[in-house]
C-alpha cells in the first residue's frame, strides 16, 4: 500500500525526531513537529495504521513509537528518490544557465577591454556558502564508501572513504539517514561536538567510521574550486609605452596567459559585497609583472552567496574615473539583469 501525503509526513517526523533524541515517539510530539495542524487524536489514527501497516512499532506498552526497517526503508528510498530528481533538475538546469553565464561574461570582458583601452579580467562565479543540501553514502567495495556531498548551489563534491570493516546493508541505510537529518542545512562551521556526539551515538559500535566519514566530508567541503578567468585586451597595454618594454610586456602576457597568479591576486581582493569597487596600485597587487599597472576591480553577485569578480587593468596613469564608472555602471547593468533572470 502506497502512503498517502499526511501519513508519508507523519513517518518522516517519527523518524527525525526519533534520530535526534533515541526516544520513542509519541502523538503530542508529532502534532508539534509537522506543519499538518492535525489533533493528537487524528495523529493518534494516522500512527496506528502506519504501526497496522509495519512501518512504526511499539517498543513496550504506553510507549510512543519507533520506525521499523520497513519503515527506514520507506524514508530512505522516498529521499534518495527526491533528491537525485532535485538534483538533476538543478543540474540540467545548471548546466543551462552556466552555458549562458560563460558567454555573458566573455562578452563583459570583451567590452570593457573596448570601452576603456586596457586590458580586463572576469572571473567565473564561486560560492560563500558551503551549507550541505545532501549527503549520499555508497558502498563502492568491500572497504570502500563512496560519499557523493551536494551543496548550496548545487556543488558536488565527491569522495572515497576507506573503511576497515565491511558494513552491513541496513547500517549503511541508516548512516545515510543520520548524515542527512544531522548535516542537512549545515555549513562546515556548524558542525559542533555536540552534533558529532549526537551523531555517534546513533552509529553505536562504528562511532568511529562516523569521525572517519565527517573528516573526509570536511575535507572535500574544504577544497578550493578552480577559478576559472576570462581575459580581454591584453594587447591594449602595448599602447603605454611606461608599459611597453620587451621585458615588461613577456612578463604581463606571460601573466594573462598563464592566469595561476592573476587567480591568486584575484582570490585575495577585498570587497566580497556586491558592487563595492576596490583600486590596486603598483605593488599593491603583490604580482611582480604589474608593479607598473594599477588595477580596478569590483564585485558581481548572480544570487545570494554567488559571487565573482571583474578587474581592469592599465597604467597607473589611467583615466579612474572612467574606469570607475564604467564599473559603477556595469554593476547596475549586471545586478539588473540577474535579478531578472532570478
Amino acid at each position: 500500500m502506497q502512503l498517502d501525503d499526511r501519513k508519508l509526513k507523519i513517518l518522516q517526523a517519527i523518524i527525525h525526531n526519533y534520530l535526534e533524541t533515541g526516544e520513542p515517539v509519541g502523538s503530542r510530539t508529532i502534532s508539534k513537529y509537522t506543519d499538518l495542524n492535525l489533533s493528537s487524536a487524528t495523529i493518534r489514527n494516522e500512527m496506528a495504521d502506519l504501526e497496522e501497516l509495519g512501518y512504526i512499532i511499539q517498543p513496550h506498552t504506553s510507549a510512543g513509537r519507533i520506525p521499523s526497517d520497513k519503515g527506514y526503508r520507506l524514508y530512505v528510498d522516498t529521499m534518495l528518490k527526491d533528491k537525485t530528481s532535485e538534483v538533476e533538475y538543478m543540474k540540467e538546469l545548471f548546466i543551462e544557465k552556466a552555458d549562458k553565464l560563460d558567454s555573458l561574461l566573455k562578452q563583459v570582458a570583451k567590452l570593457l577591454a573596448v570601452n576603456t583601452n586596457y586590458a580586463s579580467l572576469v572571473t567565473k562565479p564561486q560560492y560563500r556558502s558551503k551549507k550541505v543540501k545532501f549527503i549520499q553514502l555508497t558502498e563502492v567495495e568491500a572497504d570502500n564508501l563512496l560519499a557523493i556531498i551536494v551543496l548550496e548551489g548545487n556543488i558536488v563534491k565527491n569522495k572515497m572513504i576507506s573503511i576497515a570493516e565491511v558494513i552491513d546493508k541496513e547500517f549503511l541505510l541508516k548512516l545515510n539517514i543520520v548524515f542527512n537529518t544531522f548535516l542537512q542545512g549545515l555549513d562546515l562551521a556548524e558542525i559542533n561536538m555536540a552534533i558529532i556526539q549526537k551523531m555517534k551515538e546513533q552509529a553505536g559500535t562504528y562511532g568511529n567510521l562516523v569521525s572517519n566519514i565527517l573528516d573526509a566530508i570536511a575535507q572535500a567541503i574544504s577544497e578550493e574550486e578552480e577559478v576559472e578567468i576570462y581575459t580581454s585586451g591584453a594587447t591594449n597595454i602595448l599602447k603605454y609605452p611606461e608599459l611597453n618594454d620587451r621585458d615588461k610586456i613577456t612578463e604581463l602576457i606571460g601573466t594573462f596567459e598563464e592566469q595561476e597568479q592573476l587567480t591568486e591576486f584575484m582570490n585575495k581582493t577585498e570587497g566580497a559585497d556586491s558592487g563595492k569597487i576596490q583600486v590596486y596600485i603598483g605593488s599593491e597587487t603583490a604580482v611582480k609583472a604589474m608593479k607598473d599597472c594599477s588595477v580596478v576591480t569590483a564585485t558581481y553577485e548572480i544570487e545570494d552567496g554567488v559571487y565573482g569578480k571583474i578587474g581592469i587593468i592599465g597604467p597607473k596613469r589611467m583615466d579612474y574615473e572612467k574606469v570607475v564608472s564604467t564599473l559603477h555602471t556595469l554593476m547596475v547593468q549586471l545586478d539588473d539583469l540577474f535579478r531578472k533572470k532570478t
